[in-house]
């Protein structure tokens, strides 16, 4: 009887510590779903105004891009970061730039050379963009809306959430 008690202990211990090891494994394995260096989803749902979901893409001599998405009753908003290193980034920031028009708002004290603009498109949807670099990193950033006239990102809204992710991703490339 002495031997069926300490088998069945001995089970039972081996049992609870593997189930400890399946748990332990869980957190590491939901956390690996968004590897975006510059923004986490969190920081991106804030932004964005409720639950975004993450993407990352990621190509050898391609600008490594991050997608945030927050779909609310058939609204969609998106928060845009794209991160290339180039020999010229100066140069590469001011073509960049050339694409807003007129409507250039220079950024003091986020990264080298930042600049927002508005970046809405021809349906009339409202956006915002931010351009800059951190010595040879460019980055790109935008938060759109498919709402005209979203009540979460208004133009205030938008030019205040801009400025905060561009905070964000220009303290994380130094």
């Amino acid at each position: 009887m002495a031997n069926r008690w300490t088998f069945l202990g001995t089970s039972l211990r081996v049992v609870i510590v593997l189930l400890a090891i399946v748990i332990s494994a869980l957190p590491a394995r939901v956390l690996a779903e968004n590897h975006c260096a510059w923004l986490n989803e969190a920081t991106a749902s804030g932004l964005l105004g409720g639950d975004a979901v993450g993407d990352v893409s990621a190509a050898t001599g391609q600008p490594t891009v991050c997608t945030f998405t927050q779909t609310t009753d058939g609204v969609k908003r998106v928060l845009r970061i794209s991160v290339e290193v180039t020999a010229d980034a100066h140069a590469h920031v001011s073509a960049i730039e050339q694409g807003c028009g007129a409507d250039v708002s220079p950024l003091k004290a986020i990264g080298n050379e930042a600049a927002a603009c508005a970046a809405d498109d021809r349906k009339g949807l409202m956006g915002e963009r931010v351009v800059g670099r951190v010595r040879d990193q460019v980055f790109t950033i935008s938060i759109s809306s498919t709402l005209k006239n979203d009540p979460v990102l208004t133009r205030e809204a938008l030019k205040s959430r801009i400025y905060t992710a561009a905070e964000q991703v220009a303290g994380n490339l130094f």
